[in-house]
């Protein structure tokens, strides 16, 4: 039975308008892979061929594959997977006699030799491709490369890509061979001053291609991209919108929700947009009912089948309200690092294992540091009923008055809210973590805020600081960056970088702002199985110390809207060189890598049993 719509004409003309201007001009292929505000979706539901498995690779510091002895790019570099012809050939490199290593994956926990390395590292696979009787796109999808990535086929340069932890798709059609093709990618982790993140950060910089590659097909004329969310003004209605590619004006897409018996069509213009709006009353999505709608897109080639939960999140004066109701964010940090082995995390089993942890933890939200982490993270942490908290890695000391910094950081930002925008779990883009006083940063975060609004307006808008001003016996919560943003991180080590624990007790806050305020981070460092007295550094002890006397003063901060301690699990980081104790870990984890919890967790634990809401 199809459902009859009450079309608000007013409002759907004015989100057209808006789509019409975001999108213009970006019907045709090249220009979307290059253009960070859209994404080919959802590429589980499509046709595609997974391309994970063992690479061969050659380290490369001094990049030899790329540049001659006059630093200069050359012809025949190894993208070009050149052999001997004759016996007297003069080839330097051969991928099939060098090593391995697994993708996806960082190299630097797969090879000894390779635990501190940065620099260049060639990758090759091999991989079989039949065309279709019909015409067809081909896309190469990368879930992650750390950090810059250029991509060839077949000796072709067919893109590159900067940022280390965003998704992206490159059109190969033109690129590929019928019978066996040959993928190559030069993948480069250097840090950079002017990178983001820049040269200093406090977690392992893991390189190389750390999570999946798929070739997938698409027919020529094809859903691209698409977005379905409660409307953020008006919450009866859903709204969005339909990007195909290769499309025509008047073509059509039809959006069904069966269990919500949605049956409608979205006809597209000559950008291949169409938007569209209809009254629903979905089952909201929250902690507690974390419902998901299955959500089918059709033409009459291709069915792309989504699941979406519908919800809306909101501020009102220093409360965050979920779908109407005041909540309290109990949270934990996480980083992507993997329970055990430790690196990079490849698979969905440590995925669960991380959010289950989160979850006996008494959690209903996780706050994923410093960068975004992977869709399968944020699916899953969905499906369990944890709200997220979403994070690009403009980290510490940026280069803010750098335009091409900017943009780079720009580009992140668009591309992690591309990719994660139809997750109801995700209610807060941050666009920053401890980031120093100065209006050139200010200047680069307001033009990031105003972008996250422009592409997403049904989520709040965050940033970690560390700035506050102490007055009249209180820490005062006033960066001038709070204006800007709709909920306020604030990160304060009290009793680790100062203070004693004892110190933290009877500390007071206060903030120039009327809005939800988040300890986005908080804590100390313990070594796991070390005991002792609670006055003693790395014991267990002290973090709970720590602990205790930071909750107390959590409850006396009448604005505080939710905590996201520091951090889940101990992981990597090459600034910590207390061998006997850091060993290249930093030690503020509530559970140490191998997966036993410290006595932190119980406290922190017991804390958020006690909140009710």
């Amino acid at each position: 039975m199809k459902q009859s719509y009450r079309r608000d004409s007013i409002i759907k003309t004015i989100f057209f308008i808006h789509l019409l201007i975001l999108v213009s001009g970006i019907n045709s292929s090249a220009q979307a892979q290059s253009d960070a505000r859209f994404q080919l979706q959802n590429i589980d539901s499509r046709q595609s061929d997974n391309l994970d498995g063992l690479w061969s690779i050659i380290v490369d510091p001094l990049e030899n594959g790329y540049y001659n002895h006059r630093w200069l790019p050359k012809e025949d570099g190894y993208f070009k997977n050149k052999k001997m012809e004759t016996p007297s050939d003069l080839i330097e490199y051969d991928f099939d006699t060098d090593e391995l290593l697994m993708v996806p994956g960082d190299w630097n926990t797969q090879a000894e030799k390779l635990y501190y390395y940065e620099g260049t590292m060639w990758y090759k696979t091999e991989f079989e491709f039949t065309p279709s009787e019909e015409e067809r796109e081909e896309y190469l999808h990368f879930g992650a490369i750390n950090y810059e990535a250029l991509i060839y086929l077949n000796g072709e340069k067919v893109g590159e890509h900067i940022g280390g932890y965003t998704s992206f798709s490159l059109n190969v059609t033109d690129f590929l061979n019928e019978g066996n093709n040959v993928l190559i990618l030069k993948v480069d982790n250097k840090r950079k001053r002017e990178g983001v993140p820049t040269i200093n950060t406090d977690w392992w910089n893991y390189g190389g291609i750390t999570r999946s590659v798929h070739l997938v097909s698409t027919p020529k004329k094809h859903i691209y991209d698409y977005f379905i969310q409660l409307d953020a003004e008006q919450k009866d209605l859903m709204s969005g919108w339909v990007l195909m590619k290769n499309s025509e004006r008047g073509d059509q897409v039809q959006l069904e929700i069966p269990e919500l018996e949605v049956q409608t069509m979205v006809e597209v213009n000559e950008d291949g947009l169409g938007a569209f709006s209809f009254s629903a009353n979905p089952d909201v999505w929250s902690p507690t009912n974390p419902k998901l709608y299955e959500v089918l897109l059709k033409t009459d080639k291709e069915v792309i089948s989504d699941e979406i939960g519908f919800r809306t999140i909101e501020t009102q004066g220093s409360k965050i309200l979920l779908n109407g109701e005041a909540i309290f964010l109990k949270g934990i940090s996480i980083h992507e690092e993997a329970p055990f082995k430790t690196g990079r995390v490849t698979s969905i089993e440590e995925v669960r294992v991380l959010l289950k942890w989160a979850k006996e933890l008494g959690c209903n939200f996780v706050r994923l540091a410093h960068y975004p982490h992977s869709e399968l993270m944020v699916r899953e942490a969905e499906k369990l009923g944890l709200m997220v908290w979403s994070e690009i890695p403009v980290y510490w000391t940026v280069l803010f008055e750098h335009e091409e910094t900017y943009q780079n950081a720009e580009n992140q930002l668009k591309e992690m809210i591309a990719r994660d925008k139809n997750r109801a779990g995700v209610v807060l883009w941050s666009i920053a973590n401890e980031t120093p006083l100065s209006e050139p940063r200010l200047t680069f975060l307001r033009k990031l805020a105003a972008i996250a609004r422009s592409l997403d307006q049904t989520r709040l808008i965050t940033a970690a600081l560390d700035t506050q001003t102490r007055r009249a016996g209180e820490n005062i919560i006033d960066d001038p960056l709070g204006e800007y943003v709709d909920v306020i991180g604030v990160n304060s080590y009290c009793g680790w970088y100062g203070g004693t624990p004892r110190s933290c007790k009877n500390l007071k806050w206060g903030s120039e702002y009327d809005k939800p305020v988040i300890f986005s981070e908080f804590g100390g460092g313990a070594l796991q199985g070390l005991h002792g007295e609670d006055n003693e550094r790395w014991t267990e002890e002290y973090q709970s110390a720590v602990y205790r006397n930071n909750i107390e003063m959590l409850k006396n901060i009448e604005f505080l809207a939710g905590t996201s301690p520091w951090i889940l699990m101990d992981f990597r980081s090459h600034r910590r060189h207390l061998k006997r104790i850091q060993a290249d870990f930093n030690r503020k984890g509530l559970i140490s890598e191998q997966g036993v919890k410290k006595e932190s967790f119980y406290i922190m634990q017991e804390y958020y049993n006690s909140i009710e809401y």
